[in-house]
């Protein structure tokens, strides 16, 4: 069980991730685990998060109208995002996530960098669909395993094919929502976690989905070419805190 200062240290981050995930339609384990990292042990922000973060995903796929549709159009996304994420949380759960924070950052940098320069490989995601999609779903689940940071991954694969936000973002809560669902589960078979500790995290699920649902009206206000530069944004933010975590921890 948590104890409850640790809980009402994380509420503030876990409402904020909250509205960030409402108004953009993803990004709260990418905004709560950095932040509940400067002062808990990484690995325990990652256990601490998993239920608001599962409960999140739950409400953001529930709440659109397409989910079937995207569910069958990226079921290989999603089924390889598992496989990568079971695979990922088995290495988290023996090893230092510190070097796949790194790896995470420059593939982020080197994305946003190739992308404005006009030189990142759309024509070969393209010609190569389903195979471009299983290796996307299958590093973002690893990525998710290992560092709690799937979006990264998979926004990168939404922006370069320029899927339209109201396709990308249940398609992202789908595979969100199996990747963690996957996670808790190795978490608790190999023991790392236990059931307490997500009992103990249910005050800050309920209130992440008030977050959340608070921060989808503000979503509905934003247009689709400033909503793509934030994902930009976020994705330079992101690849500078893994840096700076990584270096602080001695890496």
């Amino acid at each position: 069980m948590l104890d409850w200062q640790i809980i009402l240290a994380v509420l503030p981050v876990v409402i904020f991730a909250g509205l960030v995930h409402g108004a953009l339609g993803l990004g709260f384990p990418m905004v709560a685990t950095p932040l509940i990292a400067v002062f808990l042990d990484v690995k325990l922000a990652i256990f601490v998060t998993a239920l608001p973060t599962a409960a999140v995903n739950i409400a953001s796929v529930l709440s659109s109208p397409t989910a079937l549709a995207t569910l069958r159009k990226y079921s290989p996304l999603a089924g390889a995002g598992v496989v990568g994420t079971v695979a990922g949380s088995l290495v988290l759960a023996v090893s230092d996530p510190d070097p796949f924070r790194l790896l995470l950052a420059i593939l982020i940098l080197f994305f946003l960098w190739t992308s404005h320069q006009g030189h990142w490989p759309k024509a070969w995601v393209l010609r190569n669909g389903l195979l471009a999609m299983m290796l996307v779903g299958f590093f973002s689940g690893v990525s998710a395993g290992t560092t709690n940071v799937m979006v990264a991954v998979l926004i990168v694969y939404f922006l370069t094919l320029e899927v339209p936000r109201t396709e990308m973002v249940p398609a992202m809560n789908m595979c969100f929502l199996l990747g963690k669902l996957s996670q808790i589960g190795v978490f608790l078979w190999v023991g790392v976690i236990g059931a307490g500790l997500l009992v103990s995290t249910i005050p800050l699920a309920v209130c992440a989905l008030a977050a959340l649902f608070a921060g989808q009206r503000i979503g509905k206000t934003i247009p689709q070419q400033r909503y793509r530069k934030i994902l930009r944004w976020l994705l330079g933010g992101l690849a500078v805190v893994l840096l700076v975590q990584y270096f602080n921890s001695g890496g």
